[in-house]
């Protein structure tokens, strides 16, 4: 070898499992076409729920048909009529107003007529235990005289009851200003006078009794005057359905 030539390097052996970093090992994955979204295939869903959700919908709509065409047969047939009510007298048997020095009391003693109709012709109504409450006074000065309870009673078809509610305040308690009021609305007959009472009114139809439902009566507009001298044409009572 002369002195002029470069001087050979040696071959250096790869070790095993050696890869070259500018030759990856594989091929890349291929990639997926892209396809519109129109292209996409679609989940074709169970028409299960779908069916049933009709079905249920025309059962629904087929009962909801049955119930109105009921209600309307049963209101052309049996023409239901709400019961009527009616003050037919009213009297203050005893009313006293005492001032005495630990403050000042009221007692008093009421009797009053309810006269209950059934318009119906073939409708039977029957009534639970009644809760009636006696009030006077007006302009928040309305002051209760008691409150009594009416039992349980049955009203035929085209009939009229006749109840007697009888009510007593003894020692109540009241407001020197109200009791001043009271006292005064007595003496001139101005008193103003409220009836109200509640309870479960049920049906009896062709034989069949029926569920009970809440029933509210308020007779107000009357006073005293008007009581004593038998002048009830603005006694009006309002009936408030489906109300304890």
């Amino acid at each position: 070898m002369s002195d002029s030539e470069p001087p050979v390097k040696p071959v250096l052996q790869k070790p095993p499992g050696y890869k070259d970093p500018n030759f990856p090992a594989g091929r890349p994955p291929p990639r997926k076409p892209f396809l519109p979204p129109s292209f996409h295939p679609k989940k074709r869903k169970t028409s299960y729920g779908r069916a049933c959700c009709c079905c249920f919908c025309i059962f629904f709509l087929i009962f909801l048909l049955l119930v109105i065409i009921s209600g309307a047969v049963f209101y052309l047939w049996f023409d239901p009529k709400l019961p009527g009510f009616h003050v037919q007298s009213f009297r203050i048997s005893h009313f006293n107003v005492t001032k005495r020095p630990d403050g000042t009391f009221l007692d008093a003693k009421t009797t009053a007529r309810l006269e209950v109709r059934n318009p119906n012709g073939k409708m039977t109504y029957y009534y639970r235990d009644t809760e009636v409450d006696i009030t006077v006074g007006e302009g928040g000065y309305e002051t209760e005289l008691g409150t009594t309870t009416v039992p349980e009673f049955t009203m035929h078809k085209k009939n009229t009851t006749s109840l007697r509610v009888e009510t007593k305040a003894s020692n109540k308690l009241v407001v020197d200003e109200v009791g001043n009021k009271l006292k005064a609305g007595y003496r001139s007959k101005s008193l103003a006078v409220t009836v109200e009472g509640r309870t479960k009114v049920g049906v009896v139809v062709a034989g069949l009794k029926m569920g009970t439902v809440g029933v509210s009566v308020k007779c107000d507009g009357m006073s005293k005057k008007q009581l004593d001298g038998g002048d009830m044409p603005k006694a009006k009572c309002f009936i408030n359905m489906l109300k304890w």
